[in-house]
């Protein structure tokens, strides 16, 4: 594309830009809320962008190879709704109903609206998920772009320098950040005002090509674009400095207006202002349909109708590992964790593995030398690496994530956004509880279960040998509707399941009982193995105890839980390698909270330290020995 523009096209653009300031304005007055002077600093690029460069198919807005734009500053989000709204996908009726409850255009971007790539608004995040998209067309061979504005605020957040090294690394020319330098944020101004230079030190630092425009110039915005689109093997950075309320000179690059919309009696004189500043008048419409994404080797029919719901089966008996899980067989859980995706990377290639540097301890690295071309490195950035999953996510790939699970808890707010953006990544944590022994515990995930626990539609699994850990990594390849979590241990622990073993979300399993159980043992993990030998030693006491494997923390069976437990004099003890807050105890605690139960429950209580597994497990009272010693003080 030729720098220079029709005078036609460059008034078009001006239009388009007048428009998105004054409906902006509009929606955000009639809701009473909203930051229309953030989308007035960028309604020139908004303009520029989506009525110029956007390659899209607005009736098919899953297309495979549409262009993508993702707003990390998701308080500007009006300005996009302003943007659809002229591109004929929304009507201003549409438009002003802006954060109502009715409405599924809400305050900051979520996929409630489906043209919104993804749940942004917290800030610091977008470019991590642009840099999955823009992975996923590397891979697919597809070849849009992927825009990612962010804002000269949240590039104080370390998780955009993350995702801006790991775009380097991978060379992503296909990606475009366009970073609003408006010199204000919230309070006041930002880290480095409008030193547009020090930004370009910054990304250029990182590896990126970078290009410093007018944001307000429409030309010079067209040039940058065509420059990003010729530049090969590194991403690009576009550092646009513009005016926050741009249009307006009384309020325009002042302080004190984020966050603040108009008021209603103001409307008339504003729209008039701005149509005398920009010598235009608002239109009702712009004339004007992006052009379509090329097509070549896309079934955009399969694509709408297989996108990430194809169940995917493997094998276990079958295996190429299957004498490894033979029953009584030792192999730890994350091991099996490893197998199991190798196996699926097998079944489907929508499946692809991300790492945080720890491939060999998480076992990825069965998967990472069989399929490299579906394994990214993510190195030590975790909260990049689930950025990047929720990315891949939205391109239809089925991601698993895998670390520490202890390193989750830095990556919790981009959990909790995928939570909302109910992206579908799966998630295991390996070395959980005390039981991983000496490293201590900076290495101990002690409260993942209650981090994930909190997120809308999660699930939350935690097998205790290698057949249920097979298994239930094969059921949450196969879970779509949120996120999905796999707690794994370090220490082998022998095969408890036939290879034939069923499982299921939501269920447990009773691996002991009598007609004279006295009480109701209730665990999963390493702790299940303290307890089937804690039963042994019992049985020789003449005390009977069931036990269930609570493999489903969430969501869990509470019809069998209550069926076994009022078989076991109404009694249980719940036994967890976590802290005894938001763990499998207080799990079971509320879902029997008016059964008339009684529940005791034994986790870490006291902050751990480097020693043996089995000296820990002792310290913290959740080994064979207290688990006895519980059982005797309730039932004697």
């Amino acid at each position: 594309m030729e720098n220079k523009i029709s005078q036609k096209k460059l008034l078009q653009l001006k239009q388009v830009a007048l428009n998105l300031r004054v409906n902006s304005i509009k929606a955000t007055t009639t809701s009473k809320s909203g930051h229309p002077t953030t989308c007035m600093a960028i309604s020139d690029l908004i303009s520029t962008i989506f009525f110029h460069f956007l390659k899209y198919d607005i009736k098919n807005p899953k297309n495979p190879n549409n262009d993508r734009f993702i707003l990390s500053i998701g308080h500007a989000i009006p300005i996009i709704y302003a943007a659809w709204k002229n591109l004929g996908v929304i009507s201003e009726q549409d438009l002003l109903k802006l954060r109502k409850f009715t409405s599924n255009l809400e305050g900051h971007p979520t996929p409630r609206f489906t043209y919104n790539e993804a749940a942004t608004g917290s800030l610091g995040q977008g470019l991590g998920i642009g840099v999955g998209m823009a992975l996923n067309a590397k891979h697919d061979n597809l070849d849009y772009k992927t825009y990612v504005m962010i804002g000269d605020g949240e590039a104080a957040e370390g998780s955009i320098w993350e995702a801006a090294e790991l775009a380097s690394h991978y060379k992503l020319d296909n990606l475009i950040t366009i970073l609003n330098c408006n010199r204000l944020g919230q309070s006041g101004e930002s880290i480095h005002g409008h030193d547009t230079e020090k930004f370009t030190k910054k990304f250029e630092a990182f590896g990126f090509k970078i290009i410093q425009i007018d944001g307000h110039n429409i030309e010079e915005i067209i040039n940058s674009i065509n420059i990003a689109h010729a530049t090969k093997n590194q991403p690009i950075a576009i550092i646009a400095k513009t005016l926050k309320g741009s249009g307006l000179k009384e309020i325009e690059n002042k302080n004190n207006y984020h966050g603040k919309p108009f008021k209603q009696e103001e409307l008339e004189n504003i729209i008039k202002e701005l149509e005398n500043n920009f010598g235009l008048k608002v239109t009702e419409k712009i004339d004007y349909s992006p052009t379509l994404p090329t097509t070549s080797n896309i079934n955009l029919e399969k694509s709408e109708e297989t996108f990430g719901v194809k169940e995917i089966k493997i094998d276990l008996e079958n295996d190429i590992n299957t004498k490894t899980f033979e029953k009584n067989e030792k192999i730890a859980t994350r091991k099996a964790f490893g197998f199991a995706l190798e196996a699926l990377g097998k079944a489907s290639k929508e499946i692809f593995v991300l790492d945080a540097d720890v491939q060999n301890s998480t076992f990825t690295i069965f998967f990472a030398k069989k399929f490299p071309d579906r394994f990214i490195q993510c190195f030590i950035a975790e909260q990049n690496m689930v950025s990047v999953a929720t990315g891949l996510e939205s391109r239809g790939k089925i991601p698993f994530a895998a670390t520490f699970g202890a390193f989750f808890s830095r990556a919790f707010d981009q959990i909790r956004m995928a939570g909302i953006g109910r992206n579908a990544l799966r998630l295991c944590g390996s070395h959980c509880g005390v039981s991983i022994g000496e490293d201590g515990p900076s290495q101990m995930a002690l409260e993942d279960i209650a981090m994930f626990k909190s997120i809308p539609n999660s699930i939350v699994l935690y097998p205790s040998d290698g057949v249920s850990a097979y298994k239930l990594t094969e059921i949450m390849a196969n879970y779509h509707d949120g996120v999905s979590y796999l707690r794994t241990s370090r220490p082998e622990t022998p095969n408890l399941y036939n290879k034939n073993e069923k499982f299921k979300i939501g269920g447990c399993k009773v691996l002991k009982q009598s007609n004279n159980d006295k009480v109701c043992i209730i665990t999963a993990g390493i702790t299940l193995h303290e307890s089937l030998k804690a039963h042994e030693e019992l049985l020789k006491q003449n005390i009977n105890v069931s036990i269930i494997d609570l493999y489903s923390v969430k969501p869990l069976d509470k019809k069998t839980i209550l069926e076994i437990a009022k078989k076991s004099e109404n009694k249980i003890i719940t036994v967890e390698d976590h802290y005894i807050h938001g763990g499998l105890g207080e799990s079971v605690a509320s879902e029997l909270s008016n059964e008339n139960i009684k529940i005791e429950k034994l986790a870490v209580t006291k902050i751990p330290r480097s020693a043996s597994k089995e000296k820990l497990l002792e310290f913290e009272e959740i080994n064979t020995s207290a688990i006895i010693d519980k059982v005797i003080s309730i039932v004697l």
